[in-house]
């Protein structure tokens, strides 16, 4: 008597748009309210161990030129590092979007900016009306280059920034890959270490036209919000609890 195994499940690989279109089916409120935006939330308050506010963009670039804009005055100075996307990648949006703020390249082996570079800078012409005011610190993780900053030196860089004044933007296109090799927690390389806000970089993780920037420090998402539907990056599906 012979047996026979039964049939494997039946497997069917369709496109993204399918899920486009299971996302698009039926009724929900606009601009933030929706379901899909509170679990995208609740999602992102569980993944970082913290009471976030995300806001979807739909692209990298825009995630981190209105991060900057929101942390930095037109007359004033995002410091990074000489080889950071915003300062060679991004054709000069950080600039545009905030308005005429300037990026100050910084050195650093291997893509990572040297912490003396930094104190210099953030503490260079403070108070002269002569010269661009120090306001926000941007870092990338893992870097431009592959290489990874440590939670210690996050903190330090972060530490530095804030003594001055800055607030701190992470550049997190390739985050979950620094996740994964530094066996860290999310909340470990972020708000844990002095991040105030993050670009998530969820188009280097098969979104389709969409990013999100995660705040950590919510006191900056209402002018967030502002900046966001001034830039045209408000989508019907969009920033959560502005209000709040």
């Amino acid at each position: 008597m012979s047996i026979t195994a039964p049939a494997a499940p039946r497997r069917i690989f369709t496109s993204d748009n399918t899920a486009v279109t299971a996302a698009a089916t039926g009724q929900d409120l606009p601009y933030g309210a929706d379901q899909l935006t509170a679990s995208a939330r609740a999602r992102f308050t569980d993944v970082f161990e913290h009471d976030v506010d995300i806001l979807p963009g739909s692209t990298g670039s825009a995630a981190n030129a209105l991060s900057l804009a929101t942390l930095t005055p037109p007359w004033g100075s995002v410091l990074c590092h000489r080889d950071s996307h915003i300062t060679t990648d991004e054709c000069g949006a950080p600039e545009f979007y905030t308005g005429g703020a300037k990026l100050v390249p910084l050195p650093g082996d291997d893509a990572r900016i040297d912490p003396g570079a930094l104190h210099t800078a953030a503490h260079r012409k403070t108070g002269d009306v002569h010269s661009v005011q120090p306001s926000a610190l941007s870092i990338s993780q893992a870097t431009e280059t592959g290489t990874l900053y440590t939670p210690d030196e996050i903190r330090e860089l972060a530490r530095t920034a804030k003594d001055a004044g800055l607030r701190v933007h992470m550049d997190g296109a390739r985050f979950a890959g620094a996740v994964a090799a530094l066996g860290c927690t999310p909340a470990e390389l972020t708000w844990q270490a002095g991040i105030d806000i993050l670009s998530f970089g969820a188009t280097k993780n098969g979104t389709m036209t969409a990013d999100a920037i995660i705040v950590f420090d919510r006191t900056l998402t209402p002018e967030l919000s502002f900046r966001a539907k001034r830039a045209g990056q408000l989508t019907v599906r969009s920033h959560c609890c502005c209000g709040r």
